[in-house]
């Protein structure tokens, strides 16, 4: 559908442009939606986003690692007391140090590649809204273009 605009040489109304209102409610949808996300994203470069991501990552894991333990020890607290006398807690300390440390990898691995992958995704989704934007800038430039002609 090609773009009108139509100007009454009486009065100074426009009619509505259809291609106008298009790009406007694409704008509007994504600014409603994932667009807020993305443009928070933007104020970092992915290499500080991901870091950021990470060291959260890195300290809610510790501390669900730390309440897990301590469930397992008030879970098994009669065996731990009755064997008190016979428990290896160096072993004991070094397996728990271990678990840490491999579910401490896993995430974030994980946390590096999907927050890596998020804010890839939502540069793509950007530069689409920029262009959205700037192709909005030209109608409105066509507009004061056809205004100053009149």
């Amino acid at each position: 559908m090609e773009t009108v605009f139509y100007v009454s040489e009486e009065e100074d109304r426009f009619m509505i442009d259809t291609r106008k209102v298009r790009i406007m409610t694409r704008m509007s949808i994504y600014e409603k939606n994932e667009g807020r996300e993305d443009l928070k994203l933007n104020k970092y470069f992915k290499s500080d986003y991901a870091r950021l991501q990470v060291l959260k990552t890195l300290v809610s894991i510790s501390f669900a690692y730390a309440i897990v333990v301590v469930l397992v020890v008030l879970y098994q607290l009669e065996y731990l007391i009755d064997n008190a006398l016979v428990l290896d807690y160096p072993e004991l300390g070094k397996m728990i140090l271990a678990y840490y440390i491999i579910v401490m990898a896993v995430y974030l691995v994980g946390a590096l590649v999907g927050y890596g992958l998020k804010y890839q995704f939502s540069r793509k989704r950007l530069k689409k809204y920029y262009k959205l934007l700037r192709s909005l800038k030209e109608i409105y430039k066509e507009e004061d273009s056809y205004r100053s002609n009149m």
